[in-house]
């Protein structure tokens, strides 16, 4: 198997030990070694690219839409000199030419530390969940939970639940409760967008953003989403998007081992209407335990 060939700089290494260390002329060491004497003369020149470099960052900067393409023909109606061979090799050493995913730039997130509240309504939680249909289809799930008591406000369940949705089930749940002093939120793109945040604005809402990377400090919701998931999602297979009410049932250690409604009562604030509802409405929740047969393949149950 033939070595790899040696490069310039390692031969020009080899002509400067034959001069320096046995007194050779350049031109015979050139001879001995196999080197232009070319090789030898050639100074590096400095990098005559950084107006080109300049140039493409401060485009691809301001116009990130554009390709090389559109980019180039720009560059050639500016005058420039450069041809398409050169401007590409620059473009390509930026790593222009790979696909780039934009950043979600998000501000500082500096939440309160979590702590339950004092009465209804101080803060609401809300987060999102998915699962997966019998058919294999994606439904997700919207919850809002009040911290006060962990009384599941609202489980809207669907095939996509945009921001316009949100709003309209945040609305529903404020028709027969009012609206909160603070709803603690992630950073997902619903969450985010500029409709919650004109519609928070509008209903004098103060939105709490966690630090990204950060669930447990928005830890009722996630608690709630827990016991979602093993109750329900991971318990039965779905033909629809469906849910189960939790408000009665559930007991939390939290709330010395009281359901929601329970801890209401003995904490003695109005008790408001359960109005935990899901989203299509040609279904309506079940309040106890569905018959089943077991599942043929994935090992959860199926309602019949």
């Amino acid at each position: 198997m033939p070595k790899k060939a040696p490069s310039p700089d390692e031969k020009r290494c080899v002509v400067t030990a034959l001069t320096r260390e046995h007194g050779q002329s350049q031109r015979r060491a050139c001879q001995v070694a196999g080197v232009a004497r070319s090789v030898v003369w050639y100074r590096k020149q400095p990098d005559r690219d950084d107006a080109v470099v300049a140039l493409l960052q401060e485009r691809v900067e301001r116009d990130p839409e554009r390709g090389f393409g559109k980019l180039f023909k720009l560059i050639r109606r500016w005058g420039m000199p450069w041809n398409h061979k050169r401007v590409w090799r620059v473009y390509c050493a930026l790593k222009l030419n790979l696909r780039r995913k934009g950043k979600r730039r998000l501000p500082p997130r500096e939440p309160r530390p979590l702590a339950s509240t004092e009465a209804p309504n101080a803060r609401w939680s809300a987060d999102f969940m998915s699962d997966a249909l019998w058919d294999g289809r994606r439904f997700r799930t919207f919850s809002v939970v009040d911290d006060f008591n962990r009384e599941a406000l609202a489980v809207e369940t669907d095939l996509n639940l945009p921001a316009p949705r949100v709003i309209r089930v945040l609305e529903r749940i404020a028709a027969w409760r009012g609206y909160p002093q603070q709803l603690r939120l992630d950073n997902g793109p619903e969450f985010v967008s500029a409709a919650i945040a004109d519609w928070a604005e509008q209903r004098s809402v103060e939105l709490s953003f966690i630090q990204p990377g950060q669930p447990m400090q928005n830890g009722f919701i996630e608690r709630f989403n827990g016991g979602y998931r093993r109750g329900v999602l991971d318990l039965y297979v779905f033909r629809t998007p469906t849910g189960d009410r939790y408000n009665e049932r559930r007991r939390y250690s939290t709330l010395g081992y009281l359901s929601p409604n329970a801890y209401e009562r003995k904490k003695g604030q109005p008790k408001h209407p359960s109005r935990c509802q899901k989203s299509l409405d040609h279904y309506t929740w079940r309040a106890r335990p569905r018959p089943w047969r077991a599942a043929p393949a994935s090992g959860r149950q199926v309602p019949s």
